[in-house]
């Protein structure tokens, strides 16, 4: 089956498109990039296939009726590769202890990491078990707030402290994530059936789907890390070509495009065709983007996709001064200190990044209708709330499209590049 793939490699996470032989969307995968852009790239293309795959079982159920049991197909899909990476970290902790804790911490520190373990594992399966809830894609962070959560209640203070305990994690987290896991569509969607007690007709749809070969034409890549990716240079457009006739794809009648990512936010001008004919684009450091965002997550001990949510819950938004992530911290604690709520705090945030952004959409040409917001934060409420009514503030009624797939508006555009290629 012959297809075409999309690579958005950005600074903190890594998206792939792929693209069947009409132009449609078979699949799309994301990971966090972290350090490692080689390894982000192959994980991104591995899950981009993967999810193809069930793209396939959609369709072959469809016809039955049957469709709505690949959402849970899918959930149980990815909680065996999360249990997989959750044993793998457990085994990196425990070669940690064994190799740098105090002779007599030995034991005693092996059993608090495995009962953290433990207990995080039955969490995930009882997780399952009930409707599904708004929480991070990524590893790191799920394994993350569960692991300093449970330290508090498993940690000694007199022998195997909380301390300790997060030292290691923080030492094994980045090896358990940078390691390529094992992806294989078959092991897992197998373990995936077991798991829903092999649901009548499921069988024979995820067979076809298994032995469909998606061999990938040709690949584009694009984003902040393009420089890494191993393609010719034929093979590399630039994020703002890329961000524009993705959007263009998405909703064809938009002529601007705000993409705020992780490292910078593009302010792109496109024509009928989405052709870019202007842009902004502030290059110079992370101030007001995902980045920025993710440190003050950090700073408030908040998962990132938290801090929308709750800053939704203000009553007023406290001014902030700095943007600049140097600053923030500082900044974040005094006001704390002065008694001001988190929530209002983070909605004072959200909208000193979009008055950011603002100032380079004025530059690149204005507000059209329609006006289109893709990347990461696009999925933030908070953000949308402050990019709705600075809009509307500064340019009067305008239609905001936003994608519940923004995050791929930029991998899309590449694959949609490289469909050009083998037309």
């Amino acid at each position: 089956m012959s297809c075409v793939v999309g690579i958005d490699l950005g600074s903190t996470t890594t998206k792939a498109v792929v693209l069947d032989e009409d132009g449609h969307v078979l699949g799309r995968g994301i990971t966090n990039s972290r350090s490692n852009y080689d390894l982000a790239a192959a994980v991104a293309r591995i899950e981009g296939f993967i999810n193809a795959r069930f793209g396939l079982i959609q369709q072959q159920l469809e016809s039955t009726g049957s469709a709505d049991s690949v959402g849970r197909l899918r959930r149980a899909f990815v909680m065996e590769q999360l249990l997989l990476q959750l044993r793998r970290l457990e085994q990196l902790l425990l070669e940690e202890v064994a190799r740098s804790a105090p002779a007599g911490l030995k034991a005693p520190f092996a059993d608090a990491i495995r009962e953290i373990c433990r207990r995080i594992t039955e969490e995930e399966e009882k997780r399952f078990r009930q409707p599904p809830i708004l929480r991070s894609d990524f590893f790191r962070d799920a394994a993350g707030s569960a692991f300093m959560r449970l330290a508090e209640e498993v940690a000694d203070p007199a022998g195997v402290t909380f301390d300790r305990l997060i030292g290691a994690y923080d030492k094994c987290i980045i090896r358990a994530e940078n390691e390529p896991i094992e992806l294989d569509f078959r092991d897992h969607i197998d373990n995936a059936l077991n798991r829903m007690g092999n649901p009548p007709g499921l069988a024979d749809a995820v067979e076809y789907a298994a032995s469909k070969d998606l061999t990938p034409a040709t690949t584009v890549g694009t984003g902040y890390g393009r420089a890494r990716l191993p393609f010719p240079k034929e093979q590399i457009r630039s994020e703002i070509l890329c961000h524009g006739l993705g959007a263009h794809a998405m909703f064809p009648e938009t002529r601007t495009v705000l993409d705020i990512g992780g490292q910078d936010t593009k302010a792109i001008q496109v024509d009928e065709q989405g052709i870019v004919t202007s842009f902004q684009m502030n290059d110079r450091c992370a101030a007001g983007c995902g980045r920025y965002l993710g440190y003050i997550a950090d700073e408030m001990n908040l998962g990132l996709h938290e801090l929308g949510p709750l800053a939704e819950q203000s009553r007023r938004h406290v001014k902030i001064n700095s943007t600049c992530t140097v600053f923030a911290g500082a900044e974040l604690r005094e006001r704390l200190s002065l008694g001001e709520k988190r929530e209002d705090i983070l909605a004072g945030l959200h909208r000193a990044i979009v008055i950011r952004a603002m100032s380079l959409l004025a530059r690149s040409g204005g507000v059209s209708d329609q006006f289109t917001f893709t990347g990461g934060v696009a999925k933030n409420p908070a953000a949308v709330r402050a990019i709705r009514e600075l809009v509307q503030e500064n340019y009067g009624e305008r239609q905001l499209n936003i994608s519940p797939d923004s995050i791929y508006t930029g991998a899309l555009g590449a694959a949609l590049f490289a469909r050009r290629m083998v037309a």
